[in-house]
Formats: structure tokens, sequence, C-alpha cells
């Protein structure tokens, strides 16, 4: 069994900037079509939650970087955060053969200023 961790944090107002002056564009490649349903139901909260799932794709990435065959063997896409019924932040991974881990673990966290993510990847 080997464990890796990928930590990421972002400024919420660069994800903010990114998405004013590229809007659509910028949010089709980044986040599925239900990130993007998810953030915009938080209103004034949305950049928040944007920020700490672009955070959230960075950890994953580093956390599985060393199985993938290249670096851009993944788009952006590929990784999806989505929540549990419960509230828990969830990642599924499209593209990715992931049969060599048992499991993948997130936390995310977000203030006026930053967001920040961590994943825990169990190979098996």
């Amino acid at each position: 069994m080997k464990i890796k961790c990928g930590t990421d944090i972002i400024e919420i107002d660069r994800i903010k900037e990114s998405i004013e002056n590229l809007g659509q564009k910028f949010l089709n490649k980044i986040f599925t079509d239900k990130e993007i349903q998810y953030c915009e139901s938080k209103k004034e909260q949305k950049y928040q939650h944007y920020a700490a799932r672009f955070a959230a794709k960075e950890a994953v990435f580093k956390a599985i970087s060393e199985s993938l065959p290249d670096k851009f063997a993944l788009d952006w896409t590929d990784y999806e955060i989505l929540n549990d019924k419960e509230g828990k932040p969830i990642v599924t991974l499209t593209g990715f053969d992931m049969s060599n881990i048992e499991n993948i673990d997130l936390s995310i966290s977000h203030c006026k200023q930053y967001a920040m993510a961590t994943a825990v990847v169990i190979y098996k």
C-alpha cells in the first residue's frame, strides 16, 4: 500500500478575475456542468466555491501525478468535485484508470481571501 498527498491553495480573487475576464470560456475549460451549477447556486459566495474546486483539482492532480503517463494525460474537466449526501467533497475521475487506487479522501476549505484543498490517495 502506498499513500500520496496533494495540497493546493489559491487566492479567490485570481479565480474571480479569470471568470470575469474570460467568462464561459474559462468556466468550460476548468469546470464540469455540475460543478458550475453547484457554484452558481452559492450566489455571493460562488467565487469561493469555484476557487475551492480549482484547488481540489490541483491537489488531486498532485496526489495522482506519478501514476499518469504524462502531465497532459488529463484535462481539467476529467476531474469532477462534488459533494456527497452529507456535504463531504468527493472526486470523480474520468479518463483515468483508477484500478490501482483504493480511496481518495478530499478536504476543502475557504475563507474570504483563500481557498485550499488537500487530497490523500491510498493506492492498492
